[in-house]
């Protein structure tokens, strides 16, 4: 199978294609960048699909991160990757990065707990807590970090994500020390296209993974306020 994963959710803008068959990335880049993903993903798409020499049609199925992240990015490599499969006629599937963060260390078939971690300001994470081999013991959440500390008492934990040095800094001190601190600002596009071969579009559909609503507010319409008749 050969799969497309794209990934614009965080600090990076990145893409790869992965032939499964061959078990190997036939291709991948990935731009780090706060911001301006619109305007780097299709020639970063361009890019990897000319070093895979395979074309659009070719491509099985597409992976793309769903949240949680910049409302702004996710949302352009959701619509690159929907784009796409339109065109293409391919199926698309939709992977949160939390789980996305935590794919390389449930590969490595160890028992300890993983805790994924997304910084989502103001004290606060998003977070997840799984097993070692990847069953959901906390589902996403975002909360404050307070409350994400308390996976301590799972004991010793492996941390990864944008925000996992945050976590570690703040870890409960009469507990365990987490074994692995992985600061990461984004995924690794290979896992993220070697979730995307397991998932389903039925179970994981290509749509934005809000764990809470935006900061900011579409502004009020006067005159279509004005419109509506009194209450």
């Amino acid at each position: 199978m050969l799969i497309l994963a794209i990934d614009t959710a965080l600090d990076a803008c990145a893409a790869a294609v992965l032939d499964t068959d061959a078990n190997r990335l036939l291709a991948g880049e990935s731009q780090a960048m706060q911001r301006g993903h619109a305007e780097a993903l299709m020639p970063l798409l361009g890019r990897v699909m000319d070093a895979s020499g395979i074309g659009f049609l070719d491509i099985d199925r597409i992976a793309v991160t769903t949240g949680p992240g910049s409302f702004t990015g996710l949302r352009v490599g959701l619509s690159a990757a929907r784009g796409i499969a339109l065109a293409a006629a391919k199926p698309v599937v939709g992977l949160t990065t939390l789980s996305a963060f935590a794919a390389p260390l449930v590969s490595e078939t160890d028992e300890t707990p993983i805790l994924s971690a997304i910084d989502a300001r103001h004290d606060h994470v998003y977070y997840q807590l799984v097993s070692g081999n990847g069953t959901m013991i906390v589902r996403p959440r975002v909360a404050p970090i307070a409350e994400a500390l308390e996976a301590a008492r799972y004991g010793a934990l492996r941390l990864v994500g944008n925000a996992a040095q945050l976590v570690a800094e703040r870890w409960p001190a009469m507990t365990p020390p987490p074994l692995a601190v992985d600061q990461r600002p984004a995924p690794d596009i290979g896992w993220l296209a070697w979730l995307g071969a397991a998932a389903t579009p039925e179970a994981a559909p290509a749509k934005p993974f809000y764990l809470r609503p935006p900061d900011a507010k579409p502004k009020i319409d006067p005159i279509a306020q004005s419109a509506q008749p009194a209450a």
